[in-house]
């Protein structure tokens, strides 16, 4: 059975909204473009122009709610969506003011208050202090959902580039191996160790599933996914093969 890209995600402003793509132009050693690309900063941290750890920004293990947000991009705006909130369409370079005070009613008043909305460093926000594509199987969260007893949004995990056709928990051992996915060749660099983000129903913003305990009886680690360099200049579509090199 072959192994191909069955859906695409990207996530404008880190923790707060997931948008799905048909295809995605990757330029060597960067993201997922517009992946991260901003972040709202929390309690005393501050704008350093550089990569920061995740702790010091708004995101789903610290505010649940803010998984049920979605994202959609139109040239130089983002409208964002929530179950609870009117649609909110913005400039982020522009109206960072806006996205602040539209997420402040869903986020705990018991966390350090959300305050200013940057722009990340080229490399993006994500959680890796390296710019890199998160690559997630289908496999494996349907192997994770039938231990659990439900059915697992793929939104829970905020992967990038999602496969079907292999083996369940497979993607975990290519670490240090090379794949061809359409025209870009990518190395695995290591796995995305999780948190309680992906506890949540991201349709309705609420803790619903012990998944961290989950995956961690089925592996004995709270692994799921992998990170991944980009080698090369190229896109990816979906029902594009991958091909372990």
């Amino acid at each position: 059975m072959s192994v191909t890209v069955a859906t695409l995600w990207r996530h404008p402003i880190k923790g707060i909204g997931a948008e799905p793509l048909s295809k995605v132009r990757l330029s060597r050693g960067g993201p997922v473009p517009l992946d991260r690309a901003y972040a709202v900063l929390t309690g005393t941290a501050e704008h350093t122009g550089a990569w920061q750890k995740c702790r010091n920004f708004a995101r789903g293990c610290f505010g649940p709610e803010l998984m049920a947000v979605t994202a959609r991009t139109e040239g130089d705006q983002i409208t964002l969506s929530h179950p609870k909130l009117a649609d909110l369409t913005v400039n982020p370079d522009l109206d960072g003011v806006k996205v602040v005070e539209w997420i402040t009613p869903i986020y705990p008043e018991a966390r350090p208050a959300p305050h200013t909305l940057i722009k990340a460093p080229a490399g993006g926000m994500a959680d890796a202090d390296f710019s890199a594509v998160a690559i997630l199987s289908n496999s494996s969260l349907a192997d994770l959902g039938q231990t659990l007893g439900a059915e697992l949004d793929q939104r829970r995990f905020r992967g990038n580039l999602w496969l079907d056709g292999l083996a369940p928990w497979a993607e975990l051992d290519l670490v240090g191996r090379e794949l061809q996915i359409g025209a870009v060749r990518l190395k695995v660099i290591d796995r995305i160790e999780r948190c309680r983000a992906t506890e949540t129903n991201p349709d309705t913003g609420a803790r619903d599933q012990n998944t961290l305990k989950a995956i961690r009886e089925i592996q004995g680690h709270t692994d799921f996914g992998i990170r991944a360099e980009v080698l090369n200049d190229g896109e990816i579509a979906l029902g594009d093969r991958l091909e372990v090199l």
